[in-house]
């Protein structure tokens, strides 16, 4: 049963790729894009389910499903249905229907190399996964091809694949360190790394894990690694900026948790996790300081992307069985909560006509509705409750003070007071003061539906957090603890 599930979530979005190829019409590609998005979404939830029974192994060992990963696949199955949904409605816009069967046709490719990461059980090929998805994004991030978005395109390709050679790098000293003992060749399977991770070097395994810490943190946007990340977000087509920052980035943080299991293993954990929790707070810090002067609407979304990613990082970085169902939680929530806020942005750009948080005045009085949408996800992005981000945080904290990080949790506590009031001034000058003489171009109902779709299970998962995913996150956290020593 879960292979055929993975099966259906991988085939429906290179099926949907295939025939915007095949049909070059753009209303057929939306469509079967948005078709993808669906299934996709319908397999993943009971994927995340069957995973507890497993982990299951498939194609000589090289495919794994197990809780960790289908969790990360469910996130990003929620977001790539969620932005096929704004897509249709945002996309025609742009008046670029004779280019649109290639959009899609990308946009279903990319989600493809995602659910393609988070399923890879070799240490290769996941990094091929996670160099396609550059590949792939590359051209939807330039797709507007102003000039603006190629220079984002370039920056985004150059530096992420710098990033990445380190991470190739250090998955090849990891596979030398494990031919001490394990002979010349062998099937390089996270199982196999787990297992082995006792008898290795530790000097070898903690070069190698910084080198995989670097390279896959640059992917996740880890500050001072992150440079990227604002100008791809911002330049993107909005339904691919939900895309990265609540899909990708989970991807490829998978691989710094899988990597981060093995250095434990291996005896290196407490300086593998003291650097992923310095990396954690970098990225807070750089997040706090340019959302706090930040100009551009999109740019502060990428912004509060970096820093989301930081907290997942302390999460992970602290470590036990808080620190990891805070991270997965959380993981889930900025899912969520990112893609209503890269919809929103989205919206009133394309009806005020600009990018500048000075030129978008009077969004409450122009747009009810979905103002009040995205001044609810405004709140939920800065950690208040009664939001998911909120109980999410507040599990990490409690971990890093059971973990013996007080001092990454003061500080943490300080910088997530100062983005709350730093992050709510831009919308109060976006609400509240007077608006301008713009003229507001009407929003289809296709972008309003999945900022609903977005905003009430992040407010349910505030109010009310499920004994099953509690648990389940548990077994996660318990499995991941299992790979030591």
């Amino acid at each position: 049963m879960a292979g055929a599930l993975l099966l259906i979530l991988i085939l429906a979005p290179a099926a949907a790729a295939l025939g915007c190829v095949g049909s070059r019409r753009a209303r057929v590609a939306e469509l079967l894009n948005l078709g993808a998005g669906v299934v996709s979404f319908a397999a993943a939830i009971p994927l995340t389910v069957l995973s507890a029974d497993g982990p299951h192994r498939y194609w000589a060992n090289y495919i794994l499903i197990d809780m960790l990963g289908a969790w990360v696949a469910l996130c990003a199955a929620i977001v790539y249905l969620l932005a096929s949904i704004y897509a249709v409605g945002y996309m025609r816009l742009l008046g670029e229907d004779a280019k649109l069967w290639g959009f899609y046709a990308l946009f279903a490719l990319f989600a493809l190399t995602i659910f393609a990461c988070v399923v890879m059980n070799d240490a290769g090929l996941y990094w091929i996964a996670v160099e396609l998805t550059t590949l792939v994004s590359t051209f939807l991030v330039a797709f507007e091809r102003a000039a603006e978005s190629i220079e984002a395109a370039w920056k985004y390709i150059i530096i992420v694949s710098a990033g990445i050679s380190l991470a190739l790098l250090g998955t090849v000293l990891f596979y030398w360190s494990g031919s001490f003992v394990l002979g010349p060749t062998y099937q390089m399977t996270w199982d196999v790394l787990r297992e082995a991770a006792p008898k290795l070097n530790p000097q070898l395994v903690t070069l190698s894990y910084l080198l995989v810490l670097v390279g896959y943190g640059t992917k996740v946007g880890l500050a001072p690694m992150h440079t990227w990340l604002p100008d791809a977000h911002s330049e993107s087509p909005a339904p691919i900026s939900a895309m990265l920052s609540g899909a990708l980035l989970n991807a490829a943080m998978l691989g710094i948790v899988r990597y981060l299991a093995v250095a434990d293993g291996a005896g290196v954990g407490t300086l593998a996790r003291t650097t992923l929790v310095a990396f954690g707070i970098a990225s807070l810090l750089v997040g706090t300081l340019f959302i706090v002067r930040q100009n551009g609407v999109k740019r502060l979304m990428a912004y509060s992307s970096v820093e989301h990613m930081g907290i997942i990082a302390l999460g992970f970085g602290f470590g036990g069985p808080l620190g990891v169902i805070g991270a997965l939680y959380h993981m889930l929530n900025h899912s969520l909560n990112k893609s209503l806020m890269f919809f929103g942005a989205g919206n009133v750009m394309r009806s005020l006509g600009s990018k500048d948080i000075a030129d978008l005045r009077g969004v409450w009085a122009r747009f009810p509705v979905q103002g009040a949408l995205w001044l609810a996800g405004a709140v939920a992005i800065t950690g208040a409750p009664p939001f998911g981000l909120f109980l999410s945080e507040l599990v990490i904290l409690r971990a890093g003070l059971t973990q013996s990080f007080a001092w990454a949790v003061y500080v943490m506590l300080v910088l997530l007071i100062v983005i709350f009031v730093g992050f709510l001034n831009h919308f109060r000058v976006m609400y509240f003061e007077p608006e301008g003489q713009e003229v507001a171009a009407p929003v289809s109902a296709w972008c309003v539906a999945p900022m609903w779709l977005s905003l009430i299970p992040l407010l349910i998962l505030g109010v009310w957090w499920p004994h099953a995913v509690w648990d389940h996150l548990m077994a996660i956290a318990r499995m991941i603890a299992g790979a030591g020593p």
